[in-house]
């Protein structure tokens, strides 16, 4: 039966699939306290390991040089027990700090201990952990990293671990990319979404988008290119996918468009809310008819609506001075205080 602390874990885990690394940051960082209260250090490092994956989209690097810190503390001050996952966690915190040699070295003594225990997961997130680093443009030993990637693919014929290895497969595609094997590169994106199409990580799905998009953007094809930017953009939640956000606005920059989130704000009906260009997202929540004459407004800019209009179109009701003047003009008061 699962505790309580793993029931939080879970739910900070489903807020990370979708996006929304605030609320899960929340969840992962009281599931992370129960843990380590309860000297359960192997699900304490799974639930840092992915703090420290919301901290990278979030670029929030200052957290993960202080998360680092902190993990050497343990290891030294409470007898951390130094298994496979603590350098694998140690390397994921230097490797975001562009400490790559240092990262090697975590991941050398992370696959070293996971081969002498035999466990098969432990021996597949090191191998991955060195083909990401191996593959960053400050290093280029791109065969290295795609000699991992392929010794991952015989543990993946044995062993289920879809979300590893649909990481592979994007850092592969990633690589075939900096080496101009575009073709290739769009092979394996495809290979990649069919595992993923029904997953609900927004976030690999975004990227996934982006990848593509890039790929196309460096053959030529604008109009790909921009198709897959586009979708990526649409998907992309600027306050929390802020590193996704930043890498989308830079394609967008390379191929002459002007990106997206250069308007004032970008409507989301999905999600009931709408992205200010200042404030970031704003959520209207239940408050419908705020957004449904805000939706009108955005539609038709420039136009200018009747009393009669707006209460027969946005309230759906038969208008009526007494009841709808005073509706209308709180209404839009209260859109105004938006910006």
């Amino acid at each position: 039966m699962a505790s309580a602390t793993d029931r939080t874990f879970e739910i900070g885990k489903l807020y990370c699939d979708r996006g929304d690394f605030k609320s899960a940051l929340t969840h992962l960082q009281e599931a992370s306290q129960g843990y380590f209260g309860d000297k359960n250090f192997s699900d304490y490092l799974k639930t840092m390991n992915l703090i420290l994956r919301i901290y990278a989209e979030m670029e929030r690097y200052e957290e993960i040089h202080l998360m680092k810190e902190k993990l050497q503390d343990l290891v030294l001050k409470e007898g951390f027990e130094l298994n496979s996952k603590t350098y694998y966690t140690l390397a994921i915190c230097a490797a975001y700090k562009d400490q790559n040699e240092t990262a090697l070295d975590y991941l050398q003594k992370a696959l070293s201990i996971a081969l002498a225990n035999d466990n098969k997961e432990d021996i597949c997130h090191a191998i991955f952990g060195l083909a990401a680093v191996y593959s960053r443009p400050n290093i280029g030993r791109y065969a290295d990293a795609l000699k991992e990637i392929y010794n991952l693919e015989v543990f993946f014929q044995v062993y289920k671990m879809p979300e590893l290895r649909i990481s592979s497969q994007m850092l592969n595609a990633d690589i075939l990319r900096e080496l101009k094997k575009y073709d290739e590169a769009i092979e394996v994106l495809w290979r990649a979404y069919d595992q993923i199409k029904d997953a609900k990580n927004l976030t690999v799905i975004v990227n996934l988008q982006l990848m593509l998009g890039r790929c196309y953007l460096e053959m030529g094809d604008k109009d790909l290119a921009r198709l897959y930017l586009g979708l990526a953009k649409r998907s992309v939640d600027p306050e929390n996918m802020v590193r996704l956000s930043h890498r989308i606005e830079s394609c967008f920059e390379q191929l002459g468009d002007e990106p997206h989130n250069s308007f004032d704000l970008i409507f989301d009906e999905h999600n009931h809310s709408v992205v200010e260009k200042k404030l970031g997202r704003i959520d209207f929540k239940n408050q419908f008819i705020l957004l449904d004459l805000l939706r009108l407004f955005m539609q038709n800019q420039g136009v200018v609506y009747s009393k009669e209009y707006l209460v027969e179109n946005v309230w759906r009701q038969a208008y009526d001075p007494a009841i709808h003047d005073n509706k209308i003009y709180v209404t839009i008061k209260r859109l105004r205080k938006i910006n």
